[in-house]
């Protein structure tokens, strides 16, 4: 029994280094290394480990869970638990040293409980929602819930944060606004505690970098591609960022079909002319999406050949027409170059209606990772 598969992910820990490297000096502050959501498809534990070996020394995760993981991998540094936390799960913060976003009052009481039952303190960073719409409060509402936390019993003010809906585009409205907004926050919680402010996430780092206040939130940037899609020029100026991750399949069978002959489910793809077919063992299951049925592309000795017919559960099939050579057991490249030819998840997203973020999502949580420098 062996746990090989066909398919394969790869990621580069030089380039997650490198694009961290990137990141931080842009930024000129400490960075946070947004690693939930399993690093965007990269293995959380370890793209946080390259991370550090670059020198990083923030972590950001969505839930508790995350954290833990990451201390019970012997990850050290500050990690941040952005989502919250049940009042049952207080005591993990305490015992793992993390770093809770609050946005209630409820839960700065259920840390303090677990504060004073332990004999600890904790410091908190308190979410201000300054046009995101999600987790925050508003910024009228910071005084008063500044004084109710910094009142409790264990608790210390140790930052606030907030989030830009629209960094990736430099002339949105809502970039100006949303930072005055968060300007006249800090202020009001530097005049009374000496913690720290963050707002700048991958686009603000790259379009508007004087927002990084006292340190930035990086994302997507962190794993090669920029927040707007296609970098522009000035974003290539400011930031040579590597793509991290790549696709890589291999060809089960190859055919030569008639004419007349349908493929795949309902035949949506019918051969006019004698085809050449080959068929890879990967499918919406694995993450590559239905939506690339008879509209993706896929790299074969350096090749681009479409996708013919609809994308199945465990496998869809390529033509290969006019390809030398072609054979089972050769290399298939989904994401990634082979040869002179690149297909980025920027392409991917685009042929899906979506975000280069889900697409890394999709493959690199759906696929045995290997990790290469």
């Amino acid at each position: 029994m062996t746990d090989k598969s066909y398919n394969c992910i790869r990621v580069d820990t030089k380039a997650l280094q490198n694009n961290f490297a990137a990141i931080r000096k842009i930024a000129g502050v400490p960075v946070m290394a947004m690693v939930k959501a399993d690093a965007y498809g990269h293995g959380m534990v370890m793209a946080a480990r390259a991370f550090a070996r670059a020198g990083c020394g923030h972590f950001g995760v969505a839930e508790l869970r995350e954290a833990v993981l990451l201390r019970e991998a012997g990850l050290a540094g500050e990690i941040f638990v952005t989502l919250g936390f049940d009042a049952e799960g207080a005591e993990l913060l305490f015992r793992h040293d993390l770093t809770p976003v609050i946005y209630s009052i409820e839960a700065a009481r259920a840390l303090a409980d677990t504060a004073v039952a332990m004999g600890r303190e904790i410091g908190v960073h308190i979410k201000v929602d300054t046009g995101m719409s999600r987790l925050g409060i508003l910024p009228e509402e910071l005084v008063p819930f500044l004084d109710a936390v910094a009142a409790l019993p264990g608790l210390r003010v140790a930052g606030i944060m907030s989030h830009f809906p629209e960094s990736d585009d430099p002339g949105a409205k809502s970039n100006v606004k949303g930072f005055a907004a968060f300007s006249a926050a800090a202020c009001e919680m530097k005049k009374r505690y000496s913690g720290i402010c963050h707002i700048a996430n991958s686009g603000a780092v790259l379009n508007f970098p004087d927002t990084c206040c006292d340190m930035a939130r990086a994302g997507i940037a962190l794993y090669g591609y920029y927040p707007q899609g296609k970098p522009s020029p000035d974003y290539s100026l400011k930031a040579d960022l590597q793509p991290a991750m790549s696709f890589a399949t291999r060809i089960l069978q190859v055919k030569t079909l008639p004419a007349g002959t349908g493929v795949s489910y309902g035949h949506t793809f019918r051969i006019e002319q004698p085809t050449t077919i080959a068929v890879l063992p990967v499918g919406y299951e694995d993450g590559y999406s239905r939506l690339f049925s008879n509209r993706g592309q896929v790299l074969v000795k350096g090749l681009r050949v479409p996708v013919r017919g609809r994308v199945c559960m465990n496998m869809c099939m390529i033509e290969v027409t006019g390809v030398e050579g072609v054979a089972a057991g050769d290399e298939v490249v989904l994401l990634g170059r082979q040869q002179n030819e690149v297909i980025t998840a920027d392409e991917l997203a685009e042929t899906m209606g979506s975000i280069s973020y889900e697409v890394l999502c999709l493959l690199g949580n759906n696929n045995k990772r290997e990790y290469i420098e």
